[in-house]
This record gives structure tokens, C-alpha cells and sequence, in this order.
């Protein structure tokens, strides 16, 4: 089984789970898998472009860590997943307000 480290941000789509175990070979493959028990956390996670597609593709402020390696730098989401791998989800976090302000 493949671990799936669920961020604190996404936990309210997987009943407060902050792992959960789903089988896979790619990344892709274990994030439907993840989709599949929780439906909801499936447009947090994959981008809608409006066009059909079989091979989905990730949210710009998704960035997902197998084993402690970007999958940006391997094969995406085609990147293989060891039986026992581990994938990490990492939101981007943005905010706060324009410009800087100085403290004294």
C-alpha cells in the first residue's frame, strides 16, 4: 500500500485523515485511487480545463513528493510509486497583503 500524506488544508476532504493508504503504480494512479474514497478532495487536487482527457493533470499550487523527490523533476504524475512508497501533497500557500510594510 502507498501512504498519502494529506496536508492540514485538504484533511476536511478525507474525514480529518492525515494519511491515507491506496494502491497504485504511478502518482497518478494513487491519486485517483484517492479521489475514489474521497470524491471531494478531486477538484483540490486535479486541474478542470474543460476538455476531455484521460490523462488528468494537477492544480498549479499542487506539488507532489514521492519518497522526498518532486515529481516535477521525475515523470509527473506517470512517475512509478513503490508498493510501499510514500507521496506527500503540498499546497502552495499564498496571502497576505500588497507590498511591504516596515516594522520599528
Amino acid at each position: 500500500m502507498i501512504k498519502v500524506l494529506i496536508p492540514y488544508a485538504l484533511r476536511s476532504f478525507t474525514d480529518r485523515s492525515a494519511e491515507v493508504e491506496v494502491e497504485g503504480k504511478t502518482a497518478g494512479e494513487a491519486l485517483n485511487a484517492l479521489a475514489g474514497i474521497y470524491p471531494d478532495i478531486k477538484t483540490h487536487l486535479f486541474a478542470d480545463n474543460g476538455q476531455l482527457s484521460s490523462a488528468p493533470q494537477l492544480r498549479d499550487f499542487i506539488n507532489l513528493f514521492i519518497d522526498g523527490k518532486n515529481i516535477n523533476t521525475l515523470q509527473g504524475l506517470d512517475t512509478p510509486v513503490s508498493e510501499n512508497g510514500e507521496i506527500m501533497i503540498i499546497p502552495a500557500i499564498a496571502g497576505g497583503k500588497d507590498g511591504f510594510r516596515t516594522y520599528q
